[in-house]
C-alpha cells in the first residue's frame, strides 16, 4: 500500500528540518520526501505491506520526534499517473 503523509512541525527551525531530512533519508519506507511551503512542512510518499506495518512506522516517526505538531495520512486508492520524464521541449520554449 502507498500513503501520502503530511508533517507539520511545532517550530520552523533549520536544525529541526535538517534533522528530519536525515531521518527520512534513512527510512526505507519513505519512497519520496518533499520539503514544501504552506501549512505542511513535509510531504512523504510511504509504502507499507500492511496497516500494522504502517502503524509501526508512524509510531517510530512521530513518537521519536517531539517537534512534530501535526501528522496526517492519506491512503492512495489509485495511482492515476506516475512518471519521471521531464517535458524538455516545453521547458526549452520558455
Amino acid at each position: 500500500m502507498s500513503l501520502l503523509v503530511l508533517i507539520s512541525f511545532e517550530r520552523d527551525r533549520t536544525d529541526i528540518v535538517d534533522r528530519f531530512k536525515q531521518t527520512i533519508r534513512k527510512m526505507p519506507e519513505v519512497m519520496s520526501g518533499f520539503y514544501v511551503t504552506g501549512q505542511t512542512d513535509f510531504v512523504l510518499l510511504v509504502t507499507a505491506n500492511s496497516m500494522e506495518e504502517y502503524e509501526q512506522f508512524t509510531r517510530f516517526l512521530v513518537d521519536e520526534n517531539p517537534d512534530i505538531k501535526r501528522f496526517e495520512s492519506m491512503v492512495v486508492l489509485d495511482r492515476v499517473k506516475a512518471g519521471f520524464t521531464l517535458p524538455m521541449d516545453s521547458i526549452a520554449c520558455w
